[in-house]
């Protein structure tokens, strides 16, 4: 870690057909090789399927579906005296919303649907239901974190 300066906060151009930065980090973090067109089409396909299934906005759905996912707690391991411990802290705005985004795609990526627009769109469904495995890793991420409750006077 550098002991000069703190590296400067680069902004994301917002996507093209929402004005949207979260769309455009999603879209970003969802890319591979370079692919951002590829990315695009596929979450914007997928943002009409959720339009078809919802009577609401797909911009309001996904955006429900993100804060549903974003975890609040997390371990930290903390080596005290020889023994290593799992110590709950809370988590960093930038970082919730990380981990959110990297659950949704990862979690999509291992659904049994036959295109990754069809992933997408079922991923997120189940998140702004409060099912599917994007939320079942956030809960398993917080009662891991309530069971280690009892380490929480070791934290930095």
């Amino acid at each position: 870690m550098s002991r000069r300066r703190q590296a400067e906060k680069r902004s994301v151009i917002p996507d093209p057909k929402y004005h949207s930065e979260l769309i455009a980090k999603f879209v970003n973090c969802m890319m591979y090789d370079g692919k951002k067109g590829v990315s695009e089409s596929i979450f914007y396909k997928a943002m009409d399927i959720l339009q078809e299934k919802t009577n609401k906005g797909a911009l309001e759905v996904f955006t429900k579906a993100l804060e549903n996912v974003k975890p609040l707690l997390e371990v930290r391991s903390r080596r005290v005296g020889g023994a290593t411990y799992q110590i709950p802290v809370d988590i960093r705005p930038e970082r919730r919303q990380a981990l959110g985004i990297r659950w949704l795609i990862n979690n999509s990526r291992t659904r049994p649907e036959k295109t990754m627009y069809q992933r997408l769109a079922g991923e997120l469904m189940d998140a702004y239901n409060n099912t599917g495995t994007s939320i079942k890793k956030k809960e398993d991420t917080h009662k891991m974190a309530d069971a280690n409750k009892a380490f929480a006077h070791f934290k930095w």
